[in-house]
């Protein structure tokens, strides 16, 4: 049968209250260092208090046991847990210092003995048959967060083994009672934190979610698998006129809120410069040196730039350290493009190459949470695989994420996957 939080006290029933034997002492104790065990590992708060008062109660047959807390922003002592009251209900307060032994006890920080309640200064009439009286402090880090009442219809009912084992105790509750407000303080914040990480997550799929553009003569693809809540891979269709289409793909360093908050500004700044500058170069150029002077350091961004010209059915190619293209007509060959340095990271040129994209040619821009994906032995996804696929007549984007699924056995993705697929028909 399990032990109950109180079954320490319950070596002192039916013997008189100053002929406990050293024996029957030691064994109270070693019931309490069991019984610790169970109320500091307990952690609803609410839960704690209510069971301190009911196996008190019951324990040692007292008329009130009572439970109260600090109350930090009004210094007032609150009522959270009772057994046996009939005069206040939860939530009844006591003003530190001035109201009762509750009151004194929290502003001396030391236990009180009322040995006889009708001759005790601090007592405070509550239940009628209430004959003594101790009050103990809960202490955490030498402050006092609260009090422990209990009440006896016996006057002088407490004899020293007891009240020290009911300090003991005390102390054993004031550690629960610690223990569940930081369970429930780190509780709320995860919840708002995982609030916080949802609502970004929603404006993060807003974004990547939104409808490719329709351009004459070209279709697109595109696949945004975020390994955990958030992104730092993201992409972009920018409408700069004239038949002109900006198109990027960007994987920023780090995960989580971080990379998602940096993936923000990064895509906004490249907006407002692409519609600015004319040539894919500069804007990277000029885009780099932006985030020289924002970024964090060592934090940095990969990013294939390109610039469609509808008219021409052109494509000029930049990148930023990012992985180069796969050029798909007939046959597959990754596109020979000099990469300039990862944004952020320090001055760099950017070399631009151009294609043509005659019909039937394809243009795929990844990530590498593609490519690295590992399989049970370790083995890496690979460049020579993503060939493989899209030799295929039917390859596609999503076809190519539940490919690398496979290929890593179910396991999640360890890293954001994310692909653009142009095809020129």
């Amino acid at each position: 049968m399990a032990t109950s939080a109180l079954d320490l006290l319950d070596v002192t029933k039916g013997i008189p209250a100053r002929i406990h034997s050293s024996c029957e002492y030691v064994h109270a104790l070693m019931k309490l260092q069991r019984a610790a065990q169970l109320i500091t590992s307990t952690l609803d708060l609410e839960g704690v208090l209510q069971r301190v008062a009911n196996d008190i109660a019951a324990t040692i047959g007292c008329v009130e046991v009572s439970v109260w807390l600090r109350d930090r922003e009004t210094d007032e002592m609150v009522l959270h847990g009772m057994r046996g009251c009939t005069v206040n209900q939860k939530g009844a307060r006591l003003k530190i210092g001035e109201e009762g032994m509750v009151g004194h006890v929290a502003s001396t920080g030391e236990m009180h003995y009322a040995r006889d309640v009708s001759l005790d200064p601090y007592y405070i009439p509550c239940e009628a048959d209430t004959r003594s009286a101790v009050n103990f402090p809960l202490k955490a880090r030498g402050e006092v967060m609260g009090v422990l009442g209990v009440d006896h219809k016996e006057v002088d009912a407490f004899s020293d083994d007891q009240l020290q084992v009911l300090q003991a105790l005390a102390g054993h509750i004031a550690v629960a009672i610690e223990n569940a407000r930081m369970f429930r303080v780190e509780r709320m914040a995860r919840e708002q934190m995982q609030r916080e990480a949802d609502d970004a997550r929603a404006v993060q799929q807003s974004l990547m979610m939104k409808p490719t553009p329709l351009v004459p003569g070209f279709a697109f693809e595109t696949a945004w698998h975020p390994a955990g809540t958030l992104a730092g891979d993201w992409f972009d269709f920018i409408d700069l006129g004239e038949d002109r289409y900006g198109i990027v793909l960007a994987d920023v360093s780090g995960k989580g809120m971080p990379a998602a908050l940096l993936m923000s500004a990064t895509r906004a700044i490249l907006r407002s410069l692409a519609k600015v500058h004319a040539s894919p170069s500069e804007t990277l150029v000029r885009l780099n040196q932006t985030l020289l002077e924002d970024f964090p350091s060592g934090k940095f961004v990969t990013m294939i730039y390109a610039l469609l010209d509808v008219r021409s059915r052109e494509i000029t190619v930049t990148s930023a350290g990012h992985l180069r293209p796969l050029v798909i007509n007939g046959e597959c060959a990754f596109l020979d493009v000099e990469p300039g340095l990862p944004l952020g990271l320090g001055v760099s040129s950017y070399p631009e190459r151009k294609i043509s994209m005659k019909p039937g040619t394809r243009l795929l821009f990844y990530t590498d949470g593609i490519t690295e994906v590992a399989n049970v032995s370790k083995e890496e996804y690979g460049a020579a695989r993503l060939r493989e696929h899209f030799l295929q007549p039917d390859a596609c984007v999503e076809g190519l994420i539940e490919e690398i699924r496979r290929f890593g056995y179910g396991a999640g993705l360890t890293d954001d996957a994310t692909a653009v697929l142009i095809r020129s028909r």
